[in-house]
């Protein structure tokens, strides 16, 4: 699918060395059918060094000479570089990971340039990230296969329509940082248990990780998985007796719903 395609990245920052990263070690590109512009220089020579991806010197140039475009800016950046590749040509697909930026705003700056908005999340630092992609109105099927083998390098993808991004940034936007936040409690159980605060966090951390692995590998949903572990008059059953007691179903649930709201909020400032 990427096969001949040249990509440029405008903003070379985490997530644009992810992506780099990730694409390099998939083997769909090699480093010559890449390029990268950012403002500061310092980040273009890191790219340079330590992937050996080109460096141009403006937007415009990369526009020129690149078949996809990942934009990577923050978003009160982005009509400024809209204005400086507004002229390049209508074949370009663009790719947008800025947050809260429409396919709207973007189809109107950019008339009839295929446009595909994507939300990930910052596990995607290390390739293990989850993206919702939103196909825009010029956008190919095509297009979409090219957008979904670039994020499938650094994770998983979905595809939605646009008006459920801010559920994907309510879920797997925030996400992570709920998650962050369950292993740090366990940990901290772990520790008041006796055992090493090193040796709480790693164990902590696998256990989620395996979970999650079990649940995206496995082919059984999460209920039947806990099922599995839940042993009868067992030591897991009570402790899911004080999470359902604690709500803490509920807790997340309200969780997603609180930062999806925000997301909408802070969308329609912009």
């Amino acid at each position: 699918m990427l096969g001949g395609k040249k990509i440029g990245f405008i903003g070379a920052g985490n997530m644009g060395d992810a992506l780099i990263r990730g694409l390099l070690a998939s083997g769909l590109v090699t480093a010559q059918d890449l390029l990268a512009f950012d403002a500061a220089k310092g980040r273009l020579e890191h790219l340079k060094s330590a992937h050996g991806v080109g460096a141009a010197q403006n937007n415009r140039e990369l526009a020129a000479a690149v078949d996809v475009i990942i934009l990577c800016v923050k978003p009160q950046a982005v009509d400024a570089v809209l204005d400086e590749i507004e002229d390049m040509p209508r074949d370009r697909l663009l790719v947008s990971i800025c947050a809260g930026i429409t396919l709207e705003h973007l189809e109107t700056r950019l008339p009839m340039q295929p446009v595909i908005r994507v939300m990930p999340n910052t596990p995607a630092l290390v390739l293990e990230g989850a993206s919702a992609l939103a196909k825009g109105m010029h956008a190919t099927v095509e297009h979409l296969a090219i957008a979904r083998a670039i994020f499938d390098a650094v994770g998983r993808t979905v595809v939605v329509e646009e008006h459920l991004m801010d559920a994907v940034t309510g879920l797997s936007g925030s996400g992570p940082a709920y998650a962050f936040t369950i292993i740090e409690a366990l940990a901290d159980a772990g520790v008041n248990l006796g055992l090493a605060r090193p040796q709480a966090q790693e164990l902590a951390a696998q256990t989620l990780l395996g979970a999650a692995r079990m649940v995206l590998e496995g082919g059984a949903n999460p209920a039947e998985l806990r099922a599995m572990v839940t042993s009868p008059g067992g030591t897991t059953i009570r402790g899911l007796q004080v999470l359902e007691r604690a709500g803490l179903r509920g807790i997340l649930i309200d969780a997603v719903e609180a930062a999806a709201k925000r997301s909408r909020k802070l969308g329609r400032k912009k």
